[in-house]
């Protein structure tokens, strides 16, 4: 947090601890006069709101409460930069909270860090400790079953967009990764039918029984030539490419979606996705034992 937001909150607190040590003193210095009166003046329903004045006992309490108020303030502000008179602040706190839990459990990730990723998926407590840190880390998008949404791919199948390898998860998680489809539509004639022909040859690729249909296959032959446009990426017969992270066009398996709709969408408005890089916020061994984890979900012959 920014000094800015330190002293802004610093200075309500301050001005509201001073009106309400104002409204007591206020209401405490009350005329001769005033003080005689029996009743307010106010009246509801037949009943009179009486003068009588507040108990001491109630009125030293409210003091206590701003007299402990000032002295919290000084000792445990724990806004930003200003940790206070016992160098406290909730940051401070969570960074020796997490220097603690590093100091117990880096010994064990070490270990696991020693264990190939194909053979660390025939240790449960490691596939254990990898559930829990795909929760905190990556459930968020793919689901805490790793099935997925749309735009975020399914990681309990078999189908990879960069490879479903050791090194190639651990780099997907490490590294990160960035996928764009560009707009396609400009390239294979720029009109709703030229799109919509091109989503029926593309959906066909997966679903041949849409030949059978003729209007579809009058589309299908149609679109043909033009997907040469979009063989530089997904290859000529559509099978995709890892290396840049084309999906392969061939299976039953659809990011966004296996509507004619969507598959319109995609062609016309292009696609981005992106896997943000996670080495800056996990260490080395967290990530094998997540890739582990991930691995795992795959492969059947992990426990």
């Amino acid at each position: 947090m920014s000094d800015f937001w330190s002293w802004f909150i610093i200075i309500i607190v301050a001005i509201n601890l001073l009106g309400c040590a104002g409204l007591l003193l206020w209401n405490n210095q009350i005329s001769p006069e005033e003080a005689a009166k029996e009743t307010t003046g106010h009246s509801f329903d037949g009943i009179q709101e009486r003068n009588a004045p507040l108990p001491r006992w109630w009125l030293f309490l409210f003091i206590g409460t701003l007299i402990f108020a000032c002295v919290y303030l000084v000792l445990y502000p724990g806004l930003g930069k200003f940790p206070g008179v016992l160098n406290w602040s909730s940051t401070l706190q969570y960074e020796k909270e997490v220097a603690l839990v590093a100091r117990q459990t880096d010994p064990l990730f070490e270990q696991f860090g020693k264990v190939p990723v194909d053979e660390l998926i025939e240790y449960p407590e490691a596939l254990a400790v990898g559930g829990r840190l795909f929760a905190n880390n990556c459930a968020i998008c793919h689901g805490s079953d790793a099935r997925g949404a749309k735009g975020y791919p399914n990681l309990a199948d078999d189908d990879w967009l960069y490879g479903g390898e050791p090194k190639q998860i651990i780099a997907s998680i490490a590294q990160g990764r960035t996928g764009m489809m560009p707009p396609m539509a400009a390239a294979i004639g720029n009109t709703d039918k030229a799109v919509r022909d091109m989503a029926i040859y593309v959906q066909s690729l997966s679903r041949p029984d849409l030949a059978n249909d003729a209007d579809k296959a009058a589309a299908i032959e149609r679109a043909k030539p033009k997907f040469a446009v979009c063989a530089a990426c997904h290859g000529q017969e559509g099978k995709g490419n890892q290396a840049m992270g084309a999906p392969d066009l061939t299976d039953t398996t659809w990011l966004y979606g296996p509507r004619l709709e969507d598959i319109e969408t995609t062609i016309r408005e292009g696609r981005k996705g992106e896997m943000p890089k996670h080495e800056n916020l996990l260490s080395k061994e967290k990530i094998h034992v997540i890739a582990a984890y991930v691995y795992s979900l795959s492969n059947k012959s992990a426990p």
